[in-house]
């Protein structure tokens, strides 16, 4: 509809970006609270500081290693087929573009720490806020139990609060999507649009490469089972990612194909998947990461291999911030363009394929949660 709208009634399309640019503010507004609460629920539910020390680490560095797999390999993808031509960002701006900072080790480690966190809070510094939001939640664990309970329901409740925020915000996808697409269409034409099939197709590729390839190897190599009949005996709850394009709506899916079907404890299931929902975000963040290199693609900038290996680190850091619900990955993405200094604008022309998108990488995210709990299960059980 919005394809239409831009071809036969550009001018009144031009005149609509508003709506747009709405849609594009909600998503931005509920970044902060968003990623602060639900890093802070993820530490706090390890329970204590030896859990934390033991199972937690194995499971957050699991995590951390199959998303890293996944942003490596997306960016390895790009960089053998880069896809995308510069295309003019000229009438797309609702954000002003700035120019690529200087890669600097030394900047990039200070930048990960705030020195004055209402800051970090106000200007929306994510990696900052996701440092304090960790150290906070370890100092937590120090104080009284009850204070810590009232903290926890605290953030839980803010959470929540802000997942349901986000849940009608989601709902305003399809008149987001209409308004920026027709004014795309309006202005840029509609070859835009059809150029977006090799994107699509890029997705689409590395995910499937991680899925069997990726995540089977390390499988195989750390939990030491047969890694496609354990994919295979578990597909319902991919399958079920699939058609609902959310993690959390599928994690009572995946508790029971694991715990019934998979072999998984129910201790290690009910701990290492929930987490899981939370900070595996393998999917997205090679979805984010194709998605950024694309857009610098669409906007003439070159990212020098340095500056590719920080949007893989930033990506990484930042994916264990993207709510377990359909469409959030379009949050991280402002943050990411921003972070990076690349044209937010670029965000209207790859939305429209946004949701067959979402659909199979929160399909890739539970699979790779389930990798990791089978895993931890098996490491667990051959210690006892």
């Amino acid at each position: 509809m919005g394809v239409l709208f831009g071809s036969l009634l550009p001018e009144l399309a031009l005149k609509q970006q508003v709506i747009g640019q709405m849609f594009i503010s909600f998503l931005k507004m509920l970044v902060v609270p968003l990623v602060f609460s639900s890093i802070y629920i993820a530490i706090m539910g390890l329970g204590s500081l030896d859990d934390l020390k033991t199972i937690g680490f194995r499971t957050i560095g699991l995590y951390l290693l199959t998303t890293a797999l996944a942003v490596f390999l997306a960016i390895a993808a790009m960089n053998i087929v880069p896809i995308g031509e510069p295309v003019s960002s000229e009438g797309l701006e609702y954000a002003k573009a700035s120019t690529i900072a200087p890669f600097s080790f030394q900047a990039m480690i200070l930048s990960f720490i705030p020195t004055n966190i209402f800051n970090s809070l106000s200007e929306g510094l994510m990696m900052q806020i996701i440092v304090f939001a960790i150290l906070f939640a370890i100092a937590s664990m120090h104080i009284h139990v009850d204070r810590q309970e009232l903290m926890l329901n605290f953030f839980t409740g803010v959470t929540n609060a802000m997942l349901i925020m986000a849940e009608w915000i989601i709902k305003l996808t399809p008149i987001g999507v209409f308004s920026l697409i027709s004014y795309v269409v309006a202005d840029q034409g509609i070859d835009v649009i059809l150029d977006l099939w090799e994107y699509v197709l890029m997705v689409i590729i590395v995910l499937l490469l991680h899925a069997v390839i990726t995540l089977p190897a390390v499988l195989a190599l750390f939990g030491r089972v047969n890694p496609f009949k354990y994919l295979s005996d578990i597909r319902e709850a991919p399958i079920m990612a699939f058609s609902t394009a959310s993690s959390a709506a599928t994690l009572p899916v995946s508790m029971r194909i694991v715990e019934e079907v998979g072999g998984v404890s129910k201790k290690h299931a009910s701990f290492v998947l929930p987490l899981g929902a939370t900070v595996s975000m393998d999917g997205t963040a090679a979805y984010l990461t194709i998605a950024v290199l694309y857009i610098s693609h669409l906007a003439g900038v070159e990212l020098s291999f340095m500056d590719q290996m920080l949007l893989g680190v930033t990506v990484v850091a930042l994916s264990v911030g993207v709510a377990a619900l359909p469409s959030a990955s379009l949050v991280m993405m402002v943050v990411i363009l921003n972070q990076i200094g690349l044209p937010v604008e670029y965000i209207a022309l790859i939305v429209a394929v946004d949701r067959i998108l979402d659909m199979a990488r929160t399909s890739l995210n539970v699979t790779s949660d389930l990798v990791v709990v089978k895993i931890i299960d098996q490491i667990q059980k051959s210690k006892n």
